[in-house]
């Protein structure tokens, strides 16, 4: 055979090869590589969204991100887990195949995207930052932090540094939200457990479970805020939007605890589903990786908080009106 003839049959076979098409004739799916995740902190969420992501059956809206390290920093006493139950929470993730590292810089040499997933929201900004001047964007898991001026103090220096920044409570996600209609919702109720903890605002810490949904359902948009009832059974929060629809959020912390709600629409009157787990949450997670670009658009995240932190202080002053305006005022000053 000349070497004409052998170079021909070699370039063939090469590109066959980068066409997906192996020398036998038979297909060879083309390798992609994955978007490389890298996680900070050992929680719940670390644990399970590892176990979502390196699932090697997992379905196509999952495939493209992988988690391939995870960096533990010390914690706050006040907050942590138990050794035991951190020390679940890693062998879950290493069973995984995710490699834990012990600094920061490891981790984000081996990420192409970080996870922020420690429990508390104090060292949540710390924590980021390493990221941010990295250019990786950002999923930085609820609460984004422990009040609303340091939240905002986040999205203006992701904003700053141009690296996009993504944070929901899984109950956005439940079964049958993305059949509900904003333009046709008149009211909704929610409801979530609702433990405290005195270094966050009120419902930081998990009365967000019943927020987060009422806004995705009501949209972006509310103007005052009441907290009616605050004790240890729980909490009732009514808000009431710029266009006079009310929602309101009830905190659970005593009796039976559990997550969901009513959304009354022109057309019917929708009981939202039950929370199923972390899998829904973790499809748009993926996305953003990908598209760089947020589900929830900054402005409804930031009313989020606003409106929790607006509860706080309505609280505080007997159960007054507290404007999101005035809310937003004092938290940029």
């Amino acid at each position: 055979m000349s070497n004409r003839i052998k170079r021909r049959n070699f370039l063939r076979q090469a590109a066959l090869g980068a066409a997906g098409v192996g020398l036998a004739g038979t297909y060879v799916p083309a390798q992609t590589q994955d978007i490389r995740v890298g996680i900070v902190g050992l929680s719940v969420h670390s644990a399970a969204f590892s176990k979502i992501l390196n699932d090697p059956q997992k379905k196509d809206d999952l495939q493209g991100c992988r988690v391939t390290a995870l960096y533990h920093p010390p914690g706050n006493p006040d907050v942590d887990f138990t050794q035991e139950q951190l020390a679940g929470f890693e062998k879950d993730v290493v069973s995984m195949g995710v490699k834990m590292v012990p600094t920061m810089d490891e981790m984000l040499a081996l990420a192409d995207v970080v996870m922020i997933e420690t429990n508390d929201g104090r060292p949540h900004l710390k924590e980021a930052m390493p990221a941010f001047k990295a250019g990786k964007p950002v999923f930085i898991d609820k609460p984004v932090a422990h009040n609303l001026a340091e939240v905002l103090r986040i999205y203006r220096i992701a904003e700053e540094m141009k690296v996009p920044v993504f944070t929901s409570s899984g109950l956005r996600y439940v079964d049958n939200m993305h059949t509900i209609d904003r333009k046709k919702v008149i009211s909704a109720d929610t409801f979530s457990p609702a433990s405290l903890e005195k270094s966050h605002t009120d419902l930081f810490w998990y009365g967000i479970h019943a927020v987060e949904p009422l806004f995705t359902v009501m949209g972006p948009g509310c103007k005052e805020v009441v907290q009616v009832q605050h004790n240890d059974d729980g909490d009732l929060v009514v808000g009431i939007w710029n266009d006079g629809r009310v929602g309101t959020v009830r905190g659970i912390r005593n009796g039976k605890r559990g997550f969901g709600g009513t959304v009354f629409t022109q057309d019917n009157i929708i009981t939202l589903d039950t929370f199923t787990g972390y899998r829904a949450l973790v499809v748009e997670i993926v996305k953003f990786f990908k598209t760089k670009t947020p589900p929830v658009p900054v402005n409804e995240t930031l009313e989020i908080y606003a409106f929790m932190e607006a509860a706080m202080k309505s609280r505080k002053n007997g159960g007054t009106k507290v404007t999101i305006a005035e809310i937003f005022k004092e938290a940029k000053s």
